[in-house]
């Protein structure tokens, strides 16, 4: 919600989205409503520099759509698909603020592993300076290891049970023929199909391997 200065929050939400499923879902959904946020912007990763073979970035990009259409409070950002070229977070969120304007304060959501990377990134002040971090976790995920003190309200944590799913895993259970039914929202599950991705020897449309979150000097957001 809009806090007592007048300055709209907005959840930033990051990623490859190969494809979007419900861990994603309930993450963006409790961090708004923990922190009081007024929207949740989805960005779609356009061309991830350490990944060769995703799904092309229209499909990714309807997907997400799909997926977070009827909730009022989410939307879909074009930003990196329409830029081009490997992008960063730290562009990224200096993007958004631009266009956001200084009386938007901007909470990145991203998971933990992606933001133990950003905390020891060689100048992790940057990405603070520009917005507070949410880190979501796993309940059995060892909190010690953020060391959350040394960066005061900068990063916080939430504990999401459903991030046990993962796009990865997905992946693979297209692959195999096996369902993804209450993994993903069903018109995430109907254009998969339609458009047949996944179906390949590897995940083909996809990517195959670990989608880990990417950190401070990588892409945005949280792949999986």
């Amino acid at each position: 919600m809009t806090d007592e200065s007048g300055r709209r929050r907005l959840g930033i939400m990051g990623g490859t989205f190969d494809p979007i499923h419900n861990g994603h879902l309930v993450a963006a959904e409790e961090a708004r409503w923990q922190f009081g946020l007024d929207e949740v912007v989805f960005v779609p990763a356009g061309r991830p520099w350490q990944k060769r073979d995703v799904t092309p970035a229209e499909d990714r990009y309807l997907l997400t759509m799909l997926a977070t259409a009827r909730n009022p409070h989410f939307s879909v950002s074009r930003l990196e698909i329409d830029r081009g070229g490997p992008t960063y977070t730290l562009e990224t969120l200096r993007a958004l603020r631009d266009f956001h304007g200084a009386d938007a304060e901007l909470l990145f959501i991203t998971g933990a592993d992606a933001v133990l990377e950003i905390l020891t990134w060689k100048d992790p002040e940057a990405l603070l300076d520009t917005a507070r971090f949410i880190a979501a976790t796993r309940p059995e995920y060892d909190l010690g290891r953020l060391d959350l003190g040394r960066f005061g309200d900068r990063v916080s944590v939430i504990q999401i049970p459903a991030l046990a799913i993962s796009s990865t895993d997905i992946r693979r259970r297209v692959r195999e023929g096996r369902p993804i039914q209450y993994l993903v929202p069903p018109e995430v599950a109907a254009y998969i199909d339609e458009r047949q991705l996944y179906r390949g020897p590897e995940g083909a449309g996809g990517q195959d391997g670990s989608s880990k979150p990417s950190g401070a000097g990588q892409e945005a957001g949280d792949g999986d």
